[in-house]
């Protein structure tokens, strides 16, 4: 995994953050945690990757 740096930019943009967790629950409490904070668009599906 790369590094996490913080960085500032000057005007707002786009961030996609892909989470992986042990069970849909756990994903979407992630989900609703950052919903909480700042305005984002909700999935309501989960996808799994085998393996």
């Amino acid at each position: 995994m790369d590094p996490i740096n913080e960085t500032h930019v000057n005007r707002p943009g786009l961030a996609v953050i892909d989470v992986a967790g042990a069970d849909d629950a756990t994903v979407f409490a992630i989900q609703a945690a950052l919903a909480a904070r700042w305005a984002t668009a909700a999935a309501d599906r989960t996808t799994r990757d085998v393996g």
